[in-house]
């Protein structure tokens, strides 16, 4: 099953408040619920296999919604109504990807748990750029809640996916369930940490102090050398290419996630997943200034 960017699932503004973040975190949830409670509901006896998962999946959600409403009315007195969402959040559950199994003959449990990894990793993903552009230290820190909940679930989810897996192929396969392998992350890493240095050099101090202190791989300090920029580019050119070579990077090590076999390098990759994720978002915010600065 081919894996779509999950890069894309970005929040519209910096959310200000908690209750604000409770607001969005139920509607997720709540369209979670409804999104999989749909297959969940096919009485067909075809689909019963694949019915399985989303009845699992679904009692999920619903846990989900009941913790979110527990937790918000103890931490701000009040379950949030819709017109206390700041924004609507981009969907973490497509429907039209449930529609893809829902429709497809050849769906099995397998492809289910498999789309409901790649769900918990977009939430994943959603959380931490919430984190990363939040202002408000308990806004920071709710969030960092529900970003290890989706971790959590992402995790339980995989090994619900490999039994799948395992159960296709039979105990004597071997275990191929991702055959290509992605680029080299520390070459990426080389080439953005480059594009970053030629970018810096266009920004104000504050823009490039900024900079300097996004992971896994931060500028060098101002003063402290750094290798050649072999390419010279006009800056639209460069800003794009570090963009592109960041959300790369940020697929690579949720990629890697997925493919650990180990506690130790799926906690590893995970790690890096949150900081790349962190470094783009601010990179696309200092794109953003910049382009708002070109624009007035």
């Amino acid at each position: 099953m081919a894996r779509a960017s999950l890069l894309t699932a970005v929040p519209t503004a910096a959310i200000t408040e908690p209750f604000a973040l409770y607001a969005v975190a139920l509607d997720l949830a709540e369209r979670a619920h409804r999104h999989y409670g749909a297959l969940a509901a096919r009485v067909d006896e075809n689909f019963r296999p694949v019915r399985c998962v989303f009845e699992v999946l679904t009692a999920r959600e619903r846990e989900r919604v009941g913790s979110l409403i527990a937790a918000c009315e103890q931490d701000c007195g009040r379950v949030p109504t819709p017109r206390d969402r700041p924004w609507v959040a981009p969907d973490l559950v497509p429907e039209s990807e449930l529609s893809d199994i829902e429709q497809s003959s050849l769906s099995t449990p397998y492809t289910a748990w498999a789309i409901a990894v790649q769900h918990r990793q977009r939430a994943f993903v959603f959380w931490t750029y919430v984190i990363a552009v939040a202002m408000d230290a308990e806004v920071r820190s709710v969030a960092e809640g529900f970003a290890r909940e989706a971790l959590a679930d992402g995790n339980l989810l995989r090994r619900e996916r490999r039994a799948a897996w395992r159960a296709i192929r039979g105990p004597r396969q071997p275990d191929g369930e991702f055959a290509t392998r992605p680029p080299s992350a520390a070459l990426l890493e080389s080439l953005l940490l480059k594009d970053i240095a030629a970018w810096a050099q266009h920004l104000t101090a504050r823009e490039r102090e900024f900079l300097a202190t996004l992971a896994p791989s931060p500028l060098p300090p101002s003063g402290q050398p750094h290798e050649a920029i072999v390419e010279a580019s006009p800056l639209d050119q460069i800003s794009s290419r570090a963009l592109h070579r960041a959300e790369q990077l940020s697929d690579l090590y949720l990629d890697d996630a997925d493919r650990a076999i180990d506690q130790s390098s799926l906690e590893l990759a995970q790690k890096l997943a949150a900081q790349s994720i962190a470094r783009l978002a601010g990179l696309r915010r200092v794109a953003a200034a910049s382009t708002a600065i070109d624009r007035s």
